[in-house]
């Protein structure tokens, strides 16, 4: 399970070290940071990881349109969208977008823990 490659792309340096620390703790040991969307998509062209955590509001690209870029490169890129935004128009963009799971923040790390789980098996 700690070979899988996760991509962590959210502007807060807070919120990058509580999801790595929560993955942490689920057995996965391999994370690469972005802190905005256009550094997301070229990491994840670069390193084709094996999930993508991105956050939907972020500096130079937003999240929303990383995610079109990541699926332009890989269409089965699995990617968890995150946002402290629980606006019902942005999950349904995230999921018509190909958002594997949509996770509202403040989420709880065990939330966090399932969905990866269920992704990367």
């Amino acid at each position: 399970m700690s070979e899988k490659l996760i991509l962590i792309a959210d502007d807060a340096a807070f919120m990058r070290k509580m999801i790595r620390s929560t993955l942490t703790s689920a057995g996965y040991s391999n994370f690469i940071e972005a802190a905005n969307g256009a550094e997301a998509v070229k990491l994840f062209a670069a390193e084709n990881p094996d999930l993508v955590l991105l956050d939907v509001t972020m500096p130079e690209m937003d999240g929303l349109e990383a995610l079109k870029r990541i699926l332009a490169i890989s269409p089965d890129a699995k990617v968890i969208m995150c946002s402290a935004i629980g606006q019902d128009a942005t999950i349904m963009e995230a999921v018509r977008s190909g958002a594997s799971e949509f996770i509202v923040k403040p989420f709880k790390k065990e939330q966090l823990s399932e969905m990866v789980i269920n992704l990367l098996g």
